[in-house]
């Protein structure tokens, strides 16, 4: 069986969790969504469309960071 692997998105997402010592499950309730489908975006089994824009305001993720890990 094949590990999953997070997409580039969801190790910057993951980064950001972790500097600003925040959970994912935190980060589901304030993007209104479940912690389980927050984990299908970040491994890329869901796009998430509806709470890309969320995750990157709460966390303040640089666009341009994500353009370089792209």
């Amino acid at each position: 069986m094949r590990k999953r692997q997070l997409t580039q998105f969801g190790m910057t997402v993951k980064k950001r969790l972790i500097e600003k010592g925040m959970t994912q499950v935190l980060l589901a309730e304030k993007v209104g969504t479940s912690n389980k489908y927050l984990n299908l975006i970040l491994y890329g089994d869901r796009t998430g469309e509806k709470y890309i824009h969320k995750i990157i305001s709460v966390l303040e993720i640089d666009p341009e960071e994500l353009q370089k890990s792209a």
